[in-house]
């Protein structure tokens, strides 16, 4: 029969260890728009090559496509909680509907069908995140806790 090994107090920590601290969101706040991005701009890229060679032309636009979204996904994500809940929920909407709308662009769809799927998701987002702040802040915006 197995038994626990003795534990002394030497072995026990005085208390766990927070992975969740202000750290861990400063790395987060910028890791996760630049792991969106990295994923974003292969995915255009690849979108864009439709199956063919990689070139040089297709790698520059990869990365100036993961550049722009990683500045855009920042700036939506620092300046859109500044605003009141619908402006902030048209935002990021708007952010992600036009997203879309571009990468399926680079399928070689019409401008128009690109459109109408970008206004689809960004009015399904705005939906969703109006509710969320709706339903999350006071009559002056301030958030309940």
């Amino acid at each position: 029969m197995a038994h626990a090994a003795p534990v002394t107090r030497r072995m026990i920590p005085a208390r766990t260890p927070d992975v969740f601290d202000q750290r861990a969101h400063q790395i987060a706040r910028i890791g996760i728009p630049v792991a969106l991005g990295l994923v974003y701009g292969y995915w255009c890229a690849a979108n864009r090559r439709d199956g063919g060679p990689i070139t040089g032309w297709n790698l520059l636009f990869g990365f100036v496509t993961t550049i722009v979204f990683i500045v855009l996904c920042l700036a939506v994500a620092t300046w859109a909680p500044l605003l009141k809940r619908e402006l902030h929920a048209i935002v990021k909407s708007g952010f992600a509907g036009a997203c879309i709308g571009f990468l399926y662009s680079q399928t070689g769809e019409s401008v128009f069908s690109s459109a109408v799927l970008g206004l689809v998701v960004a009015a399904a987002i705005f939906v969703v995140f109006f509710y969320r702040y709706y339903t999350r802040e006071d009559a002056v915006g301030n958030r309940i806790r």
